[in-house]
């Protein structure tokens, strides 16, 4: 998934470069660290049109618009993923047109309805509608369902708190240690971690289905 880190002061290092902001691609290998408080926002891969090949680096003023954009400092009840798009929009340009049975593939059917179950849907093997997300988006389609689970429920966590082995079950994980290995591996992150944090602390903001 593409990750836009947004320091609210000073910059950010992904594997050695430094800069005020940057935009992360989907399946980029990397480190980042920044020296203060900071937004990370993670976004679907068909969100965005930028370089795909490595990080995309946002300037000082670009940062800005876009922690404005989120609401003061990226707050959780100031989040506002239409005007993220927007602004993202005008900076690596508007995102290209997807195959709606790609969205459907991803978004479509309750809880973790069977691939073969979803690719019956829209009428494709599982094989061909595999082969047809990864030429639209590039990134594969298993991927993207425990991306989509994972935003499942980490927005329970964030909107409702509750105990994380029932969050997990609830968003079709077979038990929390799915759910905590599937957050490592697609975010960097425990789900526990991913919790509205103090004060003072990074936020790692995962966008709601109106944003993807």
């Amino acid at each position: 998934m593409w990750k836009a880190v947004l320091p609210l002061r000073g910059g950010v290092r992904v594997n050695g470069s430094v800069g005020a902001g940057v935009l992360v691609p989907p399946q980029y290998a990397h480190t980042c660290a920044t020296s203060t408080g900071f937004v990370a926002v993670f976004l679907d891969p068909w969100c965005l049109r930028a370089d795909r090949s490595g990080p995309t680096w946002l300037d000082a003023r670009g940062v800005r618009r876009l922690v404005e954009a989120l609401g003061e400092c990226g707050a959780a009840d100031g989040f506002g993923p239409g005007a993220l798009c927007c602004e993202l929009a005008a900076l690596a340009g508007p995102p290209a047109p997807v195959d709606p049975r790609v969205l459907h593939a991803v978004r479509g059917g309750p809880g973790a309805l069977r691939l073969t179950e979803v690719a019956a849907e829209i009428g494709l093997s599982p094989t061909r509608l595999r082969a047809l997300v990864r030429a639209e988006v590039g990134v594969p389609l298993g991927v993207l369902r425990r991306w989509r689970r994972l935003r499942t429920a980490v927005g329970a966590l964030v909107d409702g708190g509750g105990v994380i082995a029932d969050v997990a079950a609830a968003a079709g994980f077979s038990d929390q240690a799915h759910l905590t290995r599937t957050a490592r591996t697609l975010v960097g992150r425990t789900p526990a971690s991913l919790r509205p944090p103090r004060a003072g602390r990074g936020t790692e903001a995962v966008p709601p289905a109106a944003a993807g």
